[in-house]
């Protein structure tokens, strides 16, 4: 079968999601077209323009299915290049435009109507998790209520009828059981995107609660930095520098994988997360995992392991998120965490292959 798979907005976690469907089925003839993740609001418009006429000769090859990210202006695309529309397209939402924190002021009008109308054109579509999938519904409902007139009444039908849910696998290949890995003082790890909604607010206020409460810790902070560093940040870096053991982006993946499996807890304080990749991979490499009860942890992670989410008010949030990783270090050190109820298997690409293929390569 020869695929052609479109990446709009290239950032790590869907350029690793590429690269495991490439690895996972080898046997496919795949072209990749892939845009950088930067400048959000002109990739998400612009793409159509980017490929539909930068890259038409690669466009009008012969191609068996088109599976694109949701990020593509695919209803845009298939009327640039007709002869794209003659062919199924699978339309892949790592995340959704209407349950993205927007600042005040911008509404997202034109991404949620690209997403509209990909799950309008597309033939099939897949969410990450049930949490991405319900939120978008929910969010898409109400976007229409606000329309003035003409709105088709079963404009969510058609959207609920074409949907599947098939996780983003983990790009960690073994799984291994948690432990107490040794450390005296808890090893803490936050490997997010630096980025208001993934809560480095959040994280601060957390920081400054232990620090309060004179609960020694060291911390990895690490992820993607983009040219704006959020001042929180900055500030842990400067307030911290003891507990710091690693800062900044980490750019080979065997340092990586290393720094995940020295730590014992993996930090989430997002606002904004619809499978928490970065949070599966420390997990799948021991790392207890403290995470909010929202979002789409609830789905993942038992309720021992969150902590309340009061996203409006950080000092309460920092709080509750400060009694639990507190409460969860004394049986770590104790070797009296039972952390059977924690199985990241169902990540694996080797357990989710076999969806991925029955659900992009029917007929």
């Amino acid at each position: 079968m020869r695929i052609l798979l479109l990446s709009a907005y290239s950032a790590q976690s869907h350029q690793s999601w590429c690269d495991n469907l490439l690895k996972m089925f080898p046997e496919h003839d795949w072209q990749l077209l892939t845009l950088p993740g930067r400048y959000f609001n002109w990739r998400i418009r612009g793409n159509a323009l980017s490929w539909g006429v930068g890259q038409r000769g690669i466009l009008e090859q012969s191609y068996d299915r088109v599976i694109a990210t949701s990020m593509v202006d695919c209803a845009t695309l298939r009327g640039l290049v007709p002869k794209l529309s003659t062919i199924p397209w699978t339309v892949y939402f790592h995340e959704n435009q209407f349950a993205y924190p927007v600042s005040v002021g911008n509404d997202h009008t034109e991404p949620k109507m690209v997403s509209l109308y990909n799950a309008l054109c597309a033939d099939q579509l897949v969410f990450n998790t049930d949490y991405n999938y319900q939120t978008f519904i929910t969010g898409l409902g109400k976007f229409l209520k606000k329309m003035p007139d003409e709105v088709p009444e079963d404009t969510l039908d058609i959207i609920i009828k074409k949907h599947t849910i098939i996780s983003v696998p983990i790009t960690i290949n073994e799984t291994k059981q948690i432990k107490n890995k040794g450390n005296p003082t808890p090893v803490l790890l936050w490997n997010h995107r630096w980025e208001y909604d993934k809560g480095p607010n959040q994280l601060d206020a957390f920081l400054n609660v232990l620090r309060q409460r004179d609960f020694m810790f060291k911390i990895n902070l690490i992820g993607q930095k983009f040219r704006t560093i959020p001042k929180a940040l900055l500030k842990i870096k400067k307030e911290f520098p003891n507990e710091l053991l690693n800062y900044g982006f980490i750019q080979s993946k065997e340092d990586y994988k290393n720094i995940l499996r020295q730590s014992d807890f993996i930090l989430s304080t997002a606002l904004h997360d619809f499978q928490g990749v970065a949070v599966l991979e420390a997990v799948a490499s021991g790392c207890i995992p403290i995470v909010p009860n929202r979002l789409s942890y609830p789905e993942i992670f038992p309720e021992r392991y969150q902590y309340q989410s009061e996203s409006a008010c950080l000092n309460i949030e920092a709080e509750s998120m400060a009694d639990k990783l507190i409460s969860l270090d004394k049986k770590r050190i104790n070797n009296e965490l039972d952390l059977d109820d924690i199985d990241m298997a169902g990540f694996s690409v080797k357990n989710l292959k076999p969806l991925y293929a029955d659900i992009l390569f029917m007929s």
